[in-house]
């Protein structure tokens, strides 16, 4: 019976991932809502890694006791052959996936460095302010672009990328609320986040995963960094950077406002209320959700 739960569990998790992203008011919590579906994650995790061994534990046992595991080593071998494979994708896709991400990083730092702009002192408009967001002056680069860009390059050496079309048409309010929304990404790490939604999203089967999940993940990431800009210098300005930047390209492994949904940003942005019960509810919902595997496999373990 507990085995039977956690396929259940695990069932309910992969057709959850398929449903969630029509529900709209993830942008209402954003936060909360990244923690829903890292929530849902992990207890698909939990699940399908202690399935094999309490399945062998429900086949095995006879009365209240524990079997003795020496007594039964062939299925027992099975069951953590099972639970290893399962663990080893995730493992494999996670270092694929994250080297290529910091190679690809690595890379285009190295390229920015060569095309950055000499300003020769203070080139964007109220750089003291950026600098007390915290950001090294290294931290920012400038490129001389036609196109309007912004994107931020994440890891340890991290970089703010600007081409100078962006301040020009911006002004220096509207500048301010792009380096913010890019140090917002940056402090928050935003892109660990991603970077474990597409881990999963790798490890997962074509036939079962869900990619509007991972481009919920995106728009969610990109709210939340608007809200950081938004704390800085009010909706107005982050509104104007929101309309510019839609479509501003950004490079592979980078973050950039580009491509996520500016409509969804903007009507959020536009939305001033606060949703302080739902964000405590999924929450809650998260924390209950992760703990379900663990307590199936707790009572699989203490049901005589």
């Amino acid at each position: 019976m507990p085995a039977l739960f956690l396929l259940l569990i695990a069932a309910a998790c992969v057709l959850t991932t398929h449903l969630l992203p029509r529900w709209r008011g993830q942008e209402r919590a954003p936060g909360s809502s990244l923690l829903l579906w890292q929530a849902i994650s992990i207890a698909a995790i939990l699940a399908g890694v202690l399935l094999a061994p309490v399945a062998v534990l429900g086949v095995v046992r006879d009365g209240p006791d524990l079997p003795d595991p020496a007594a039964h080593l062939p299925l027992l071998l099975v069951a953590i052959v099972v639970s290893g494979v399962l663990l080893g994708r995730l493992a494999v896709r996670g270092h694929r996936v994250g080297t290529a991400l910091r190679t690809s990083r690595r890379r285009h730092r190295e390229l920015i460095d060569l095309l950055a702009v000499d300003p020769g002192g203070e080139p964007l408009p109220d750089v003291r302010r950026w600098r007390a967001l915290g950001s090294g002056p290294r931290s920012l680069t400038v490129l001389a672009h036609a196109t309007p860009t912004a994107y931020c390059v994440p890891g340890l050496s991290s970089r703010v990328v600007v081409s100078d079309t962006v301040g020009k048409q911006l002004g220096p309010v509207g500048l301010q609320a792009v380096l913010a929304h890019e140090v917002t990404h940056l402090r928050q790490r935003h892109d660990l986040i991603l970077e474990f939604f597409t881990v999963l999203h790798t490890a997962v089967p074509a036939g079962f995963r869900s990619d509007r999940g991972l481009s919920d993940g995106r728009l969610l990431v990109e709210i939340l960094a608007d809200r950081g800009a938004e704390h800085l210098v009010g909706r107005t300005p982050v509104a104007r950077a929101i309309v510019l930047l839609a479509d501003a390209p950004h490079p592979e492994g980078a973050m950039g406002s580009g491509g996520a949904s500016a409509v969804a940003r903007l009507e959020r942005l536009a939305d001033a209320r606060s949703y302080t019960a739902q964000a405590l509810l999924v929450g809650v919902v998260s924390g209950l959700l992760i703990a379900l595997p663990l307590v199936v496999t707790g009572w699989a373990l203490v049901r005589g």
